[in-house]
């Protein structure tokens, strides 16, 4: 499959990469600077476009089956790329007649309770607050595009771990054990996004995974 992935260099994409090369997809790597992915493997392209831009979308979308956006605000807290890049990626990717996009989403959105977003509760950190109603709002423009969309929501706590290939599915729900704990590592996180790439289960909604 031809899958390209936006912000494949960032903590979240650089996994989602590692795993879609791993299965043997052919990848577009697209970045801002290209430079900035050194990694090489035979499977790999490098493009340099800007995700904000709907015509720099639509080319390098070209010839693809899928599209997946691991785009956020990064260490410079950049919240308006989230946005900025939705309205890009729904104008730009049909014109490159690819309709079929995973986004690599928050978790401020979950409910903790039916009506009660996490993002609307003070106990939700002020630091993920602008990030958070970006998200909230990106998610909102894919709700009511005419895409294939799928929008994956991380648990609470998503880090750098292991790879199980091990992952339990939830709706618009924070997913929890037994313990109240809500984790995922970023590799099996990867794992879940490129399942429902090659699978699709979740076209045209929300879902969230937790370990």
């Amino acid at each position: 499959m031809n899958i390209v992935i936006f912000g494949a260099a960032g903590r979240i994409g650089s996994r989602i990469l590692d795993e879609a090369l791993a299965r043997g997809h052919a990848v577009t790597a697209v970045l801002r600077d290209a430079a900035r992915l050194t990694m090489e493997h035979p499977g790999l392209a490098k493009l340099a476009a800007d995700v904000a831009d709907e015509a720099a979308v639509a080319r390098v979308a070209a010839g693809q089956h899928a599209a997946i956006s691991a785009i956020g605000p990064g260490t410079g807290g950049q919240v308006g790329v989230i946005v900025a890049a939705a309205r890009a990626l729904i104008a730009g990717l049909p014109q490159a007649g690819l309709r079929r996009l995973l986004v690599v989403g928050g978790a401020g959105t979950l409910e903790i309770r039916p009506g009660v977003q996490r993002i609307d509760t003070p106990e939700y950190p002020e630091m993920y607050r602008p990030s958070g109603y970006a998200q909230q709002e990106a998610l909102g423009l894919y709700r009511a595009s005419d895409l294939d969309w799928t929008y994956l929501s991380p648990p609470v706590i998503i880090e750098p771990g292991q790879r199980s290939g091990h992952y339990r599915t939830g709706g618009d729900q924070v997913l929890a054990d037994a313990a109240g704990r809500s984790r995922i590592s970023m590799e099996d996180y990867a794992v879940a996004v490129l399942d429902e790439i090659e699978a699709p289960r979740h076209v045209r909604t929300r879902f969230t995974v937790a370990d």
